[in-house]
């Protein structure tokens, strides 16, 4: 299979569905002339013209009530957010309209619609254009979200998002946007709500989704070397959680760490360490552990940026804490 980024995995999604159904349209700031603020929505103008790739004026409020109303009128838009900070200026519409439109016409209107949203840190971007907002979305009943880690599972699982019929946050990280993987030409999709073991083992489970995914791989080669064999499951999707994957992944090692760019309060991870504990408690040789974001506004500063976002030794240390079977003052929060 050939090698390529990312951003270029999701532009290979959006090119071949909107190929594939012309009810598939593009909306968002600066997604056409300009091509996408991270380049993926590179060549859809072109290709398809304004009337399916519009750039609109700076009002996230105004672009997903766009993609609302064009999902209840049987279009599928997919909506792109230049990131997840401003998803903040749309959130009556994601909360009030797109999830909730279904349930209450009685089913009468789908939301056939697809939310993009890039999020993360690690670019010196300051507190307010580096959080991680999955948890707020995850929370609310009518959404579905994913948050895919590498190329491959970008592509299949926006082309099945824009597939499905209920809207679906997607949530991308920026830092992943060049990021390279094997990824087929033929077309092919990743189903939602499904998890995948990126890494066998049989000492402790390595619970991630996006960027930590590639940590949590990191991490399990050096405690590979330390006689520590680590299993690293890839959520991909976070509402809804695929319980069956991650609890058979936890009777096979027996620990369990939560590993998330998000702060610690009330973060996904929390909801994650709850399901196991309160589903597969016999099969725990201890406590769920997490690593997460130090619980600050992310600094601007570079050395202090990258010392508060979780990391490959943060990782092997928390594992080692599991191992031991250690309880500290906050048992599920490893900030190290």
């Amino acid at each position: 299979m050939p090698e390529i980024m990312y951003r270029q995995a999701l532009n290979h999604a959006l090119r071949e569905e909107m190929q594939r159904d012309e009810s598939v349209f593009v909306i968002g700031e600066e997604v056409g002339e300009y091509e996408g603020a991270y380049r993926v929505t590179e060549g859809l103008l072109a290709e398809f013209g304004e009337k399916r790739v519009r750039d609109t004026p700076i009002s996230e409020e105004a672009i997903v009530g766009v993609g609302v109303g064009a999902a209840m009128l049987g279009l599928r838009p997919v909506v792109e957010l230049m990131t997840i900070n401003f998803s903040l200026l749309a959130m009556d519409q994601i909360i009030n309209h797109a999830a909730k439109i279904y349930y209450m016409s009685n089913g009468q209107f789908p939301i056939p619609m697809v939310m993009r949203m890039p999020e993360g840190a690690g670019m010196q971007l300051g507190a307010q254009h580096s959080q991680h907002f999955e948890s707020y979305f995850a929370h609310v009943p009518g959404l579905k979200v994913v948050a895919p880690g590498t190329p491959y599972d970008a592509k299949g699982l926006l082309k099945s998002a824009i597939r499905d019929s209920n809207p679906v946050v997607f949530i991308e990280s920026q830092l992943l946007y060049s990021k390279r993987g094997e990824v087929p030409e033929e077309d092919y999709t990743v189903p939602i709500g499904v998890a995948e073991v990126k890494r066998s083992g049989t000492s402790v489970t390595l619970y991630c989704w996006l960027r930590a995914v590639g940590m949590c791989l990191a991490a399990a080669e050096t405690l590979e070397r330390e006689g520590i064999s680590a299993e690293v499951v890839d959520l991909r999707t976070l509402r809804p959680l695929d319980l069956e994957t991650m609890i058979g992944s936890l009777k096979r090692t027996h620990r369990a760490v939560v590993v998330e760019e998000a702060w610690p309060q009330c973060g996904l991870g929390a909801q994650i360490a709850d399901d196991l504990q309160r589903l597969a408690f016999d099969y725990l040789d201890g406590p769920v552990l997490r690593v997460t974001q130090d619980d600050v506004p992310m600094p601007y500063s570079r050395e202090l940026e990258l010392s508060a976002l979780p990391n490959e030794e943060k990782i092997v240390a928390a594992v080692k804490q599991a191992m031991r079977g250690a309880v500290e003052e906050r048992p599920t929060v490893v900030s190290i």
